[in-house]
């Protein structure tokens, strides 16, 4: 069976239906390839954190943000490992799409949050799964989209006189289909944090963490892209993530106390890192600790500043599942979680000092988070221990692309008729990665995607 139209999508996340919707809304045909049944991917999995800057609900909670500021913190927090153009295009249209996706019916919560890599609240909250819903059924009532589930895509392939990319070769109910693309192939398939090969290739330190994530993400656009001659970005910088509970298997997301004053703890009841950097650097520093595994510890003060709305900071939700471990003292705090007391003891009591002085002479954490927020003293019981491990979400790292999306071969030369949009995408994120930056740039990037693969010529 052959389908033609004018926009092959491969991937059924945020990034794939905000490529879609954008052609569709331009009078464009899209069929979207879905390798599982349902749709979301690990868009659907997530904490539904975005990163944008200047928004209505900034403003109305007094909350100065910019695109300069944005930029700036982009290019830190990735340690200037980052594209510097692909960061200056994700700052110009990311205010645009935020305001897009809430005129398409997607729910930002009230609460904003500073996360990693901030210096101000601007992790906008979102349902991701219903997000993924909504602009799936504004694609359907457009009449230009035709989705197809359970349609796994295996290869790329090119015009024969042209060479340009122009077919996606596909697999659905145990039939190859060739979905032939008028103007433009789009990979928006994800990354691959279920492919063990490809992450001890390419991140080999992260053999040891959890891996959470949509259930197809086995890096195969990134193959199919690379049989094609397709260049990378960023793949020593996979990451993992800290704050995920070691045990639990019902809630995917981490926990951040640390980002509200906590610290981290390892096994031993000494700290290990600066708790303000960005959890894939605390994720980096827990792999090496003892087990791979480190407590956050934090008290009644730093606990009721949880927000249950935030899934990263729902304190509450925790402790009331039997995760958050509670004690009347720190010592009674140390024999539960099997660490010495004394050296619980006088970890915390060190720190109160460091916080006192306003100086932390041992790994110099000055702020909460990035550059915002007054370090807080562990002192109010009841305390709470967090038990915290490693996962790996998402892999932020994948094809080098230009500022239109467009694919480029391992000479720098754009690969003709290949886009790519979201996690598939290397370059944004660099050495480290800024909370909702991911999601951010799936929408963002999608939408960048649809609009070049229309501008490609028939």
């Amino acid at each position: 069976m052959d389908l033609q139209t004018d926009l092959a999508i491969v991937g059924g996340g945020l990034a794939g239906f905000a490529a879609a919707l954008e052609a569709a809304e331009a009078g464009g045909d899209v069929v979207l390839l879905e390798k599982q049944s349902l749709i979301g991917g690990s868009t659907a999995m997530s904490s539904g954190c975005l990163a944008f800057a200047g928004t209505d609900l900034q403003r109305a909670s007094g909350i100065e943000d910019s695109d300069e500021l944005l930029f700036r913190e982009l290019r830190e927090v990735g340690q200037f490992e980052n594209d510097e153009a692909l960061v200056r295009t994700y700052v110009t249209h990311q205010l645009s799409t935020y305001e897009w996706l809430r005129t398409r019916g997607i729910q930002f919560s009230p609460a904003l949050e500073t996360s990693s890599g901030q210096s101000v609240p601007r992790v906008h909250t979102i349902d991701p799964a219903d997000a993924v819903r909504t602009l799936a059924a504004r694609c359907r009532d457009s009449g230009h989209v035709r989705l197809l589930t359970s349609s796994p895509a295996r290869r790329l392939a090119r015009h024969r006189d042209s060479g340009r990319v122009d077919t996606v070769v596909a697999e659905r109910e145990g039939q190859i289909i060739n979905v032939q693309a008028r103007r433009a192939v789009v990979l928006a398939s994800g990354g691959f944090c279920h492919n063990a090969d490809l992450i001890h290739r390419f991140a080999p330190g992260c053999d040891k963490a959890l891996f959470i994530g949509g259930e197809g993400n086995v890096g195969d656009g990134l193959r199919m892209a690379w049989l094609l001659g397709a260049d990378f970005r960023d793949m020593p910088y996979i990451k993992g993530t800290y704050g995920k509970h070691p045990t639990d298997t019902l809630n995917n997301h981490p926990c951040l106390a640390v980002y509200k004053g906590a610290i981290a703890v390892n096994q031993d009841g000494q700290r290990f890192v600066d708790e303000s950097i960005s959890y894939k650097l605390l994720g980096d520093a827990c792999l090496v600790q003892p087990y791979g595994v480190s407590y956050q510890i934090l008290d009644q003060v730093i606990f009721d500043t949880g927000d249950n709305r935030v899934r990263i900071l729902d304190f509450e939700r925790r402790l009331e599942d039997g995760l958050m471990i509670s004690a009347t003292t720190l010592e009674q705090l140390a024999r539960l979680i099997e660490v010495s007391i004394a050296a619980l003891t006088r970890t915390v009591a060190e720190y109160n000092g460091y916080v006192d002085a306003g100086s932390d002479p041992v790994f110099g954490r000055k702020h909460l988070v990035h550059n915002h927020g007054e370090l807080r003293r562990i002192e109010r019981a009841p305390f709470y221990a967090y038990p915290s491990a490693v996962a790996v979400y998402g892999t932020y790292c994948g094809l080098c692309v230009d500022t239109g999306m467009h694919v480029l071969d391992v000479y720098g030369a754009p690969i003709q008729g290949l886009l790519a949009a979201g996690e598939v995408v290397g370059g944004l994120h660099g050495g480290a990665y800024m909370t909702g930056s991911s999601l951010g740039k799936a929408a963002i990037f999608g939408r960048i995607a649809a609009r070049t693969a229309l501008e490609q010529s028939v």
